[in-house]
């Protein structure tokens, strides 16, 4: 039977940050917001889960532009959770380490000051090219004003050869030294999957100058963003329905005036946005409903690559918590990740100790994550498990995720010799597990990839062919934390005052 909800001034359909982030603006700004979430647990990639008492993050790691009067600090400041966050400043002197096969690390510490001071230090043949990197992505960065809280029109438009810049040969012009080479780049894995012939700069410098403007972690997980923008909401009279999977939309002419959902429901809206992944919207809503060359276009982009991810439980007081990541690679080569033949997985991963308020000197877990195409899990394509729809995808799943956790048990030990003492239990997940609760494509963990090649083919416009449906997600600006949170900027200027809207968080 049909249950009719009320009538909304906006329908959110998924409650990953893009749509919480968004419901919070339009909700402050006196609008009526339901946000629609098929899964138990809001948040999206924010989303935790527990074992044997202790908390495991499913996707965020850290985030960066957390100093005073930067960005994303500005903007939590606007969205009223700056102040409850609990936050874990990661550094000064060491926010991430590039690791490599001999032993040899390289810190990444925080601001350019310390950066540049380190890896002269490094590298004192190399403080031109240093000092040259550093300014390249001072310069690309002011090409994009909604990244500086600017609402003028972007320069990259006027500067197209700031989109088609590649990472890797950029980073190879300035110096011929293959070591600094990887180190300028070490970070590319795990933060945008980087490609070497694809990857663009602007993608490069965003992400690392963002780490360099104040980098921490989330105490007790990414849940508390969720939790936080989510009372911000209900407090602004919003609401948040869980459990309620969209199924499709309702139209009248041209123009959708509701979405249904699994359970029978109907929700009335004038508005309604999406944050589920533009080829998952097209799909969801009826692709008859768009032009057959936006349909093409959006299914026609290459999404990124997902990964395995190995969250290692601790036995108490066993190993220490390390405040920094570790970019661990077995080879002489940062872009080579995605490129990975199984029998040599992992050859290289990311290694990050989360942060609890129990135990501040010992990790109470690890997380460790690798690159994992699709095509590896593709025979369990058909199942489906997530705690809102449980299911199972049988045994020989199963050993395939032990395999691989012992795969990466391996290459740990030459890192960390005798962890294996150390660990009490061992939990995984796989591009299944992303894909399930984040209902994105092949588990796709950076969304759409960019590419320099018709740069602006992957420039995905918060507006569709529908007159009432918009995007908002890591498809918009850009993936993780800052990149989505000012993707839903963007996506609530095409109904607030972008000016005002934009000096609102920047006098926050």
């Amino acid at each position: 039977m049909e249950k009719q909800e009320a009538n909304y001034d906006f329908v959110i359909v998924g409650s990953g940050l893009g749509g919480l982030v968004c419901g919070c603006i339009l909700a402050s700004e006196g609008y009526s917001v339901a946000i629609l979430e098929k899964n138990h647990q809001i948040g999206g990639m924010l989303q935790v889960f527990s074992r044997e008492k202790t908390i495991l993050d499913t996707g965020v790691h850290y985030l960066g532009s957390l100093n005073p009067g930067e960005n994303l600090y500005q903007l939590f400041k606007y969205l009223g959770i700056l102040d409850e966050l609990k936050l874990k400043r990661l550094g000064p002197e060491k926010v991430d380490v590039i690791r490599f096969e001999d032993g040899q690390e390289y810190a990444i510490p925080e601001g350019y000051d310390r950066f540049t001071q380190y890896l002269t230090k490094e590298f004192p043949e190399e403080s031109e090219a240093i000092y040259a990197y550093c300014e390249k992505i001072r310069e690309v960065c002011s090409c994009f004003p909604l990244y500086r809280l600017d609402a003028s029109a972007p320069r990259y438009l006027e500067h197209p050869e700031i989109m088609t810049l590649n990472a890797f040969e950029y980073i190879g012009s300035i110096t011929q030294n293959k070591r600094l080479q990887n180190v300028l780049a070490g970070t590319n894995s795990f933060l945008y999957a980087g490609n070497r012939s694809s990857t663009p700069f602007y993608v490069h410098a965003l992400i690392v100058n963002s780490y360099l403007s104040g980098a921490f972690r989330l105490i007790d997980g990414g849940s508390q963003l969720a939790i936080l923008l989510s009372r911000r909401i209900r407090n602004s009279g919003g609401q948040i329905f869980r459990r309620k999977k969209v199924t499709g939309a309702r139209y009248d002419d041209k123009k959708m005036i509701a979405v249904t959902t699994e359970d029978g429901s109907i929700f009335y809206g004038k508005n309604f946005i999406s944050n589920l992944h533009p080829a998952s919207t097209v799909r969801l809503f009826g692709e008859q409903h768009f032009l057959k060359v936006y349909n093409r276009r959006i299914t026609g982009l290459t999404n990124s690559i997902s990964s395995f991810t190995a969250h290692l439980i601790f036995k108490p007081g066993a190993f220490p918590y390390l405040n920094y990541n570790i970019y661990q690679y077995h080879r002489d080569d940062v872009w080579g990740g995605p490129d990975y033949t199984p029998d040599t997985w992992p050859e290289q991963y990311f290694i990050s100790t989360p942060a609890h308020s129990k135990s501040p000197e010992y990790a109470e877990s690890m997380s460790v994550m690798a690159f994992m195409r699709f095509e590896e899990v593709a025979e369990w394509a058909d199942s489906f498990n997530t705690v809102a729809e449980p299911g199972a995808r049988g045994t020989d799943y199963e050993r395939f995720k032990k395999q691989k956790e012992e795969q990466i048990l391996v290459r740990l030990e030459h890192v960390f010799p005798g962890i294996r003492r150390q660990i009490k239990s061992i939990h995984s997940s796989t591009p299944l597990t992303f894909r399930d609760y984040t209902n994105s494509p092949d588990g796709s963990m950076y969304g759409i990839s960019k590419t320099t090649e018709n740069p602006l083919s992957t420039v995905i416009s918060t507006k569709t062919h529908v007159p009432n449906l918009y995007l908002t997600g890591q498809n918009i600006f850009m993936h993780g934390i800052l990149g989505v949170a000012l993707g839903a900027v963007a996506t609530c200027s095409m109904f607030l005052e972008k000016e005002t809207l934009i000096r609102k968080i920047a006098d926050a």
